[in-house]
């Protein structure tokens, strides 16, 4: 009774950490404390610094003793990594928070559901379902009409869902998660780094506030770092489709931030969109489940 309360109470700190890096983003790049490129490359270095930390205080009590994170994670996986956050910065200035964080995480799992459709897995009745409805829902958010989100934006976050899943399945067979993480956050450092440079010599928009520093680190270091680090301890007790449905509570907490801390609004249009998007997809990963 105690591990099963302390994995709960574990899952619940990583989702709320996971909805936190849209609160952050939002907070920060909505009313310009902070311009997407700084606010990528702070983020970035942030988490690269505590994985970092996380995999030496790992190294000293005797875990992965001689591991070299220069030689762990792969550049195609840190250039996803990086596209993630590149993408994720530049569309937070005009979506919503549980907005951005329902797309983000319905092109994750599409990304994940388009992969195993083409290496060949056959959906059953059930699963075809779910995924003819997560897409309607997906279809009616963005299309136009009077309380439609951006379009501009919603392309470039859905982006964003697609890199993350790219990396997230670039990742699975890590025989050491943390230590990848931590080897593809360090080869993303250099690509923020060009990114925020391009950016100043293209626009000279680079703009940064204490504030915003102050939520770039958090989210780099505290949601992103520690947050995922908290996931990898809570994986092995979790089955792959248990972790993809209780990943579907982020975009839920997202919005109450996005209410609570950025003073944003619930549609209807938004209620009904997510309602059916999370149904889908929780439709196919039950689906896919019972033919494990």
């Amino acid at each position: 009774m105690a591990s099963r309360m302390r994995l709960f109470f574990l899952i619940s700190l990583t989702m709320v950490a996971f909805a936190g890096n849209s609160v952050l983003g939002r907070l920060a790049l909505m009313d310009g404390s902070a311009d997407a490129a700084t606010y990528s490359l702070l983020r970035v270095v942030s988490a690269a610094v505590v994985l970092l930390v996380l995999v030496r205080l790992a190294q000293t009590k005797g875990t992965n003793a001689g591991a070299d994170v220069r030689s762990a994670g792969g550049w195609t996986a840190a250039l996803a990594l990086f596209s993630y956050v590149a993408l994720f910065s530049y569309s937070y200035h005009a979506l919503d928070t549980g907005l951005g964080a329902l797309i983000l995480f319905s092109c994750v799992q599409a990304v994940m559901i388009g992969w195993g459709l083409w290496r060949g897995d056959r959906p059953g009745l059930l699963e075809w379902l779910g995924i003819l409805v997560a897409f309607s829902g997906f279809v009616f958010l963005v299309s136009p009409g009077l309380s439609a989100p951006p379009l501009v934006p919603s392309v470039v976050m859905a982006g964003a869902g697609i890199a993350w899943g790219a990396y997230s399945l670039m990742g699975r067979g890590a025989q050491n998660p943390l230590l990848a993480t931590a080897g593809n956050f360090t080869r993303a450092v250099p690509m923020a780094l060009v990114l925020s440079v391009l950016s100043f010599v293209a626009m000279a928009d680079a703009t940064i506030t204490p504030f915003g520093a102050t939520m770039a680190i958090l989210s780099g270091g505290v949601t992103s770092g520690l947050g995922y680090a908290l996931w990898y301890q809570c994986l092995p007790q979790l089955t792959a489709s248990r972790a993809a449905i209780i990943q579907l509570s982020v975009p839920v907490i997202a919005t109450l931030g996005g209410i609570v801390f950025a003073d944003e609004s619930l549609t209807v249009r938004f209620v009904v969109c997510s309602a059916l998007i999370l149904m889908g997809i929780a439709l196919s990963i039950m689906a896919k489940a019972k033919t494990i």
